[in-house]
Formats: structure tokens, C-alpha cells, sequence
């Protein structure tokens, strides 16, 4: 069926805010709203165990090894606090299995939601995502206390939900964003994830400290859903279908991406070329970055508050607000730089490659170097805070990298390259939580968290040396299919190169410049 245009209803809201940007803005806050009913389990947790008899059942032979004075830091102040103890006597190694179950789900979802969102609609895939997670976070307080298999099962439901966002995400934003706002729009949506993770620590840190750990799920389910009825009324699949953009705008996108008239909606969509995605060296420049980088990412989006606790001995309260705060300085770090690369790329000082490598190599060098000088800062708390600042704002910098480059080097398959990616990097979460559990079990010190770190810095180094050589902004050849292409201008990627190198580089109309 072909996507043909609908007619604009009174232009109000598109002449006040360009529907692009209300598209923008509503899946920021999805991905926001997703983040952070996935981390609030991270600090609402530290309020639902019993510290009191998980030190006491610590076993003898790893509490001996916590007796050296520079390898676990002393309390300052008054740390003490009734909200410190809670109901859950659950061990470190289960603490790992119920923060990373959720991952469990995620992993399965990706690839089947991003053929429906690619050949339906990924305008209801999102829907339902966060339809999903806001059903399981009211239902979580209650699954708790029946058994942590039930408290499994939620966060198994969540991360089903939460798979499919980032592959529905591209396809709308392939539909949606015009080539040279591809790293701003990419920007805006997925710093929504450092948004929701700032929101939701300090919402969970109050909440759980005034109001008891299970206020935590049933405000902030419950304020969620409020985008349900935004996103179904105000935001379409594609510019065509959408009634709230002006006329102006819509031709905008549109003779953009090559889409007038639902030119390159109709008719089936070509069969994904299977064969040449996985001999693409573009691609597993992507598949690198995005599997080495999430495991940074998650070591700190999920492991951080529990780093904070451990070993710095921050209170809960103390531990939302230092913990909230890097991803703060993140999101206004990936807008700045999204804007900034987008603008080099406008003015023919850089091309798409050098732009995704550029911030790329931000997400993954700073994280490292600062990893490595938390490895021998000891009890500094306030150097210890300052770096992992410096390192979570910086990890910014992957939202227009290696996030955006499924669109430039496919945009046809970007949801489905995303969720092969994101699949893959989705290991990392299913892994951390169980390394750290097993790591520090019993042995909640300075060292072991070391241990920790350093497997990161040798993944962050793997990262580096992978996207740099394999990396691409230019579409490839397949994504139009097997079939051949005629287009014909020049998307400036001259040093891009496919695996294959007989192949010539064809480019097309709707690439960046």
C-alpha cells in the first residue's frame, strides 16, 4: 500500500513546534520513561535489603580479606539510617540475577519487534513497549513480597518492553529526520535514556528515603502514563500520515529523504540481505562498538549505585544525588555535541565517517582513562565522584556515534541492523550484574571493584581499535536490496570502505551529505 499524504489540520501545533521535533521530543521521553523504570530497581534495591543480615551471613573466609584499611573506606558522618535496612534478605549473587533478568527479555524482543515495527508500525511497537514496562512496575511492589520468582518475572516483562524501543526508535527516526539534522534528532531521542536515569535515581532516592522503597514503582508507573495518550494522539509513522505538520515541513522531510508522495513506501519492503549485512565491515565496526560500549555503560548505569554504597559508603540519599548527576552533564554533553558535529558536517568540514568516529572515540577513551585513574584514587570520595562525572558525561558522545550509524549505513533495515546490534549488546547487561554479584560477594572492597574496572578498560580498548578500522558513515551498497541501484550523487564518505572491495561504492539520493 503506498504511504500517501494526508491533509494538514490547521498547522496550529506544526507551525508552533516542527512535528519533527514533537516526534523527537515524545521518544526522548519514552526513552526516558523505559531507562528509568529499568534503573529504579538499582536504587530502590539498596533501600529493600537488609544490609544488617547480609553482613552478618557474609561468608568468614571473604570477610577476612576485608581487613586491610586501604582496601575498604570508612563512613563519614552520619550515615545511618532506618531506610538502610529493609525486608529483603537477598544474597549478592541473587541481587545480580534480578537486576539483570530484566536483559533476559530485552534480548529475545529486539529483532522480532523490529520487522513488525519495519514492515507495520513502529508509531504501536513503542506504544506497547512502554505500555508493557509501566504494567509491570505497578505490579512490582506486589511481586516482591509474593517471591522473588515473581519479582523475576516482572523484570522479564520489562525488558520484552524495553527491547524493542531502541530498533522502533530508528525506523521512525529514517522516516522523520532530514540527513543533516540525523545526529541531533538521534541526540535528542536517545539522551533520553541519560534524562530518565537522572529523573528516575533522584525520584527512587527520595521516594524510597520518605516514603518507603514501594512508592518508588507506583509513582513513577503511575506518572507514565501520561505519554501513552500523548504518543497515540500527537506522533505518526511517517511525515505522509501525519495531520498535525505543515505543508512546508512535510516537503522538507520528505524531498529530503526521497519519500514525496510515499514514493519509497509502496510496495513491499525488499527481504533483508542477510549474506552482505554479515560480510559488511561497516557493520561489525557498529556491532563492536555497541557490544564493548554497553558493557561500560551498564557497569555504571546499573552497578554505580551499588560502587557508591559498597565502597564509598554513601547513605541513599547521598547516593541518588552523586549518582543522578553524571547523567545530567551527559545529556547536555550529547546535545552540545550532536549539534556541533551536525553543523562541522553542514559546513563540509567533516563527513558523516569522521563525525561518528569522532564521537565514538569520545564515548569510549575518556570512560577508560578515568576507570583507570578510579582504580588507584582509594577512598578520595571526591575525586572518585569527579571522575566518574567526567566518564558517564562523555559515554554521551555514542548517541551520535556508533547509535546513529545503523540509519547512515542502511536506512532501509536500520530498526532490524539495531536490533542485531543491540541484541548482541544486550549480553553485557544479562552479564554484569551476575560478574559484579560474584566479584563482590562477600568482598565489598576497593580491589575487587578494581578487578571490575579493569575488564572494562580492556573492553573500551577493543572498542577503539574496532570502529576505527571498520567503521563507515556511508550507505552501503545492499541497502536497497540485491539489486542494483541508479542513484547518483556524492555523500562525501570517499574513505568508507565495504568488506567486500571489488564492489564499487554507489551512492544515493537520499544519503547524507
Amino acid at each position: 500500500m503506498g504511504d500517501h499524504a494526508v491533509p494538514t489540520k490547521g498547522n496550529v501545533l506544526g507551525s508552533l513546534v516542527p512535528a519533527r521535533y514533537i516526534l523527537a521530543g515524545l521518544g526522548s521521553i519514552a526513552m526516558a520513561i523505559i531507562y528509568g523504570l529499568k534503573v529504579n530497581l538499582s536504587v530502590a534495591m539498596v533501600a529493600m535489603l537488609n544490609h544488617s543480615a547480609l553482613a552478618h551471613n557474609a561468608p568468614i573466609h571473604k570477610m577476612s580479606e576485608m581487613h586491610s584499611t586501604d582496601e575498604v573506606c570508612t563512613q563519614s558522618g552520619n550515615t545511618t539510617e532506618a531506610i538502610e535496612d529493609g525486608p529483603f534478605s537477598w544474597s549478592e549473587p541473587l541481587q545480580g540475577t534480578i537486576l539483570s533478568c530484566y536483559f533476559w527479555g530485552y534480548f529475545v524482543s529486539q529483532i522480532p519487534g523490529a520487522r513488525i515495527a519495519e514492515s507495520f508500525s513502529a508509531k504501536w511497537v513503542m506504544f506497547f513497549s512502554v505500555f508493557i514496562n509501566v504494567i509491570c512496575t505497578l505490579l512490582t511492589p506486589i511481586a516482591a513480597k509474593l517471591h522473588y520468582g515473581a519479582m523475576i518475572a516482572m523484570r522479564i516483562g520489562e525488558g520484552i518492553g524495553g527491547g524493542v524501543t531502541f530498533p522502533a526508535m530508528h525506523v521512525m527516526l529514517a522516516s522523520w529526520a532530514p540527513p543533516n539534522e540525523r545526529s541531533v534528532m538521534s541526540a535528542i531521542v536517545y539522551a533520553g535514556t541519560a534524562l530518565g536515569t537522572v529523573i528516575s535515581m533522584l525520584m527512587a532516592g527520595v521516594l524510597a528515603g520518605s516514603l518507603g522503597w514501594e512508592s518508588v514503582f507506583y509513582v513513577m508507573g503511575g506518572l507514565s502514563c501520561l505519554w501513552l495518550v500523548l504518543w497515540v494522539f500527537l506522533v505518526q509513522d511517517t511525515p505522509n500520515k501525519q495531520a498535525l505538520i505543515s505543508a512546508e515541513e512535510r516537503s522538507f522531510i520528505t524531498s529530503s529523504l526521497g519519500t514525496e508522495g510515499g514514493s519509497a513506501h509502496s510496495g513491499p519492503k525488499p527481504a533483508v540481505p542477510w549474506k552482505r549485512v554479515f560480510t559488511s565491515a561497516p557493520f561489525y565496526g557498529i556491532l563492536i562498538a555497541h557490544v564493548c560500549n554497553n558493557w561500560g555503560w551498564y557497569m555504571l548505569l546499573i552497578e554505580l549505585p551499588f560502587y557508591m554504597k559498597q565502597v564509598l559508603q554513601f547513605n541513599i540519599k547521598e547516593n541518588a544525588v552523586v549518582t543522578a548527576i553524571p547523567f545530567l552533564t551527559m545529556w547536555f554533553f550529547s546535545m552540545a555535541l550532536s549539534k556541533t558535529l551536525d553543523a562541522l558536517r553542514a559546513r563540509k568540514k567533516i563527513n558523516t565517517t569522521i563525525a561518528r568516529k569522532i564521537a565514538t572515540l569520545i564515548a569510549s577513551v575518556i570512560p577508560m582513562c578515568c576507570l583507570l585513574a578510579l582504580c588507584y584514587i582509594g577512598c578520595n570520595r571526591a575525586a572518585a565522584v569527579a571522575l566518574m562525572t567526567l566518564g558517564i558525561t562523555s559515554i554521551g558522545g555514542m548517541f551520535c556515534g556508533f547509535l546513529s550509524n545503523h540509519i547512515d549505513i542502511a536506512p532501509n533495515y536500520a530498526g532490524t541492523l539495531m536490533a542485531i546490534t543491540n541484541t548482541a549488546a544486550t549480553l553485557p547487561g544479562i552479564t554484569v550484574p551476575i560478574f559484579v554479584g560474584q566479584i563482590t560477594h562477600g568482598n565489598q572492597t576497593i580491589g575487587a571493584w578494581r578487578v571490575i574496572f579493569f575488564v572494562t578498560i580492556a573492553l573500551y580498548i577493543l572498542e577503539i581499535f574496532g570502529y576505527t578500522f571498520l567503521g563507515s558513515g556511508e550507505e552501503q551498497p545492499w541497502n536497497k536490496g540485491d539489486k542494483p541501484n541508479n542513484g547518483a550523487i556524492d555523500n562525501g564518505d570517499a574513505e568508507a570502505t565495504p568488506l567486500n572491495a571489488k564492489e564499487p561504492k554507489p551512492t544515493y539520493t537520499n544519503q547524507e551529505e
